[in-house]
């Protein structure tokens, strides 16, 4: 799940090199949450007009969530 949205980011930056991702560990509802970092200048690329990006990064980690039963949240730091 950490390399798909590390290559999803990727795709989207120019500086690929600054994309990283922390996990953290499963809250209590069993919710674990990703933090994508990207460098302050690709902020915009990753977010979107009107946040539609981030929303379809999103949905696809989600959707791949759900394939193996768990539970994630992504958070763009």
């Amino acid at each position: 799940m950490k390399e798909l949205l590390i290559s999803m980011a990727k795709g989207l930056v120019d500086d690929p090199d600054q994309v990283t991702v922390e996990v953290d560990e499963a809250n209590e509802e069993g919710v674990v949450v990703y933090h994508l970092h990207v460098a302050p200048d690709d902020m915009g690329r990753v977010i979107g007009k009107q946040g539609r990006i981030a929303k379809a990064i999103r949905t696809v980690m989600r959707a791949t969530a759900n394939r193996s039963d768990s539970k994630i949240l992504v958070e763009i730091d």
